[in-house]
């Protein structure tokens, strides 16, 4: 397999430096690194030294397993279960349910803690369980519903299922309509291109839906057919069975509420004085919990009396009452995106958390608040990043000089590059000249007018103006005329952008798996799970 290193930005300066150890004051709001190997081994001490912090390793491995009978009945998978309960650490991943898994960066992180826990269990001797974490309990239905996939005339098309009414519930508790389902499937097959894998691919999806009738059930199988063989442990912080086991932490964070924001308010201040800007919001009074009130998820805030009540002031509930769900329902409570870290630490022996740039900058806020409950961040695990580049595409490449930096900091520029080059007529430059010489052509005429009637200046002025602006369209229509006459090469070159970096970004944060398995089967994902893994996180182009 040929793989090949590429330096990406993260995106946030903050997550680049702790990634790259540049910052000594960003790596010491994690407290740790991975690519320190002491670190892991302190970080399965602790684990050892504090299991009575956590949920006893049997009642987790029962509720995990109760979960994938329903969704991954796979031997390796209900082996490493078995691993869980005997007292194995998990690197654990996860992300938002999305239509056939979403963007391939949720693929990304699969093959990441699968990688990494393999590592890890080189590392500390110990057998290390990769668990994938579904965030069933969000309510961002535009986030979940689609899926994007490339036609076979090489254009982007997005696939939606339409959210059924009610209210904001969570993406686990939205239920569908069988008929919206199969209208989603049968718009993915009239857009995927024809092959041999495609009949493979949709018999699976379908087989799926038959199964289940919310996005994260649906989302759940396909990363068990996708990934159960690889031992990936499912699990979604929706499930009834887990949320029974996080009512004790649900109790702790509501009685040491205050403690929480003080320690949030805390690590905000500590990174504003690094010199970094927070990327979630610290707000006063915010219980960073929801409650679900009516099926509808909803943020609680903190009274000065003690009670807790959501922005609209539609739903009310006394410290007593609060604390009453979480112990008798807990179904009823969920985390925000700074409490679900500790909740989920709780939940699971983690020895490391695979996160993406966004979650590794939220994480920033989160060291204080682990402290203040008595526990200690683990290791924090950059994602790693591929961009899959097929044979089709690497020859495009080669036959028009286009490098993947090309296309990633100057397609637009090439492309115009290469049109212009075969521009033997010098449209551009024609151009240029007609307009300067109509321009001098025109001027005593405009002084001419001036010095008629003073008000004429300004009159002539636009009229200038206007016929310059009529003489850069028909410019514009002649080298668009120009364009089509190399539309097959210019197709050709937009696929690979389309292919390498569609909308103007990463592969990975918009285009779906369907689109490669349509393509090439289990390959690719194969390919995938062999690739490089960097405990630092890094980006490699894949060939396929």
């Amino acid at each position: 397999m040929r793989t090949e290193p590429v330096r990406l930005p993260f995106g946030q300066p903050l997550v680049e430096a702790y990634a790259k150890r540049s910052h000594p004051g960003v790596e010491a709001l994690f407290g740790s690194h991975p690519a320190e190997e002491s670190h892991w081994h302190r970080r399965m001490n602790w684990l050892e030294a504090h299991g009575d912090k956590r949920v006893q390793p049997e009642r987790l491995a029962d509720a995990l397993l109760a979960y994938n009978k329903r969704m991954n009945a796979v031997p390796a998978v209900l082996a490493n279960i078995e691993a869980i309960r005997a007292g194995a650490p998990v690197v654990v991943t996860g992300q938002q349910a999305g239509l056939w898994t979403g963007p391939l960066l949720v693929i990304h992180k699969a093959v990441t803690a699968i990688a990494a826990a393999r590592e890890a269990s080189g590392l500390t001797g110990k057998h290390v369980v990769p668990v994938f974490w579904i965030a069933g309990e969000d309510h961002d239905w535009d986030e979940a519903n689609h899926a994007y996939v490339r036609a076979a005339e090489d254009k982007l098309v997005r696939v939606a299922i339409d959210r059924p009414a009610g209210g904001r519930t969570s993406v686990s508790r939205t239920k569908l309509a069988k008929p919206a389902m199969a209208e989603a499937l049968q718009r993915l097959g009239a857009v995927l291109p024809d092959s041999e894998f495609k009949r493979e691919l949709l018999d699976a999806l379908s087989r799926f839906a038959a199964d289940h009738d919310d996005l994260s059930g649906w989302f759940a199988a396909v990363l068990g057919w996708l990934f159960g063989k690889q031992g990936l442990v499912l699990l979604d912080s929706d499930d009834a069975g887990i949320r029974a086991l996080e009512a004790p932490m649900f109790t702790a964070m509501i009685e040491r509420n205050d403690a929480l924001e003080a320690a949030y308010k805390r690590s905000e201040a500590a990174l504003r004085e690094l010199g970094f800007a927070p990327s979630a919001d610290v707000a006063d009074g915010c219980a960073n919990l929801f409650v679900f009130e009516a099926d509808e998820r909803t943020l609680l805030y903190k009274e000065t009396d003690g009670s807790f009540r959501n922005r609209k002031e539609t739903c009310r509930l006394s410290r007593g009452e609060l604390l009453r769900i979480a112990a008798e329902e807990p179904q009823r409570l969920s985390n925000n995106v700074l409490t679900r870290p500790l909740m989920q630490d709780y939940l699971l022996p983690v020895l490391g958390a695979v996160l993406g740039p966004g979650e590794i900058a939220y994480w920033t806020l989160t060291g204080e608040a682990f402290r203040a409950m008595g526990m200690e961040m683990p290791l924090i695990l950059p994602r790693m990043s591929y961009t899959l580049v097929d044979a089709a595409t690497e020859k495009q490449m080669a036959k028009y000089g286009l490098s993947f930096d090309d296309v990633v900091h100057r397609y637009a520029d090439r492309r115009e590059a290469w049109l212009k080059e075969r521009d033997e007529l010098g449209i551009e430059e024609r151009f240029a000249e007609a307009g300067a010489q109509f321009e001098a052509l025109y001027a005593p005429v405009m002084r001419l007018s001036a010095s008629v009637e003073k008000g004429l200046e300004a009159l002539s002025a636009n009229n200038l103006r206007r016929i310059l602006d009529q003489i850069a369209y028909l410019e514009k229509r002649t080298k668009e005329a120009h364009a089509r006459r190399f539309d097959a090469a210019l197709r050709q070159q937009d696929g690979v952008a389309l292919a390498l970096w569609p909308e103007g970004g990463p592969q990975e944060r918009t285009l779906n798996m369907a689109d490669f398995w349509n393509r090439f089967g289990a390959s690719w994902l194969e390919k995938l799970l062999e690739a490089p893994y960097d405990r630092s996180g890094g980006h490699y182009l894949i060939f396929l």
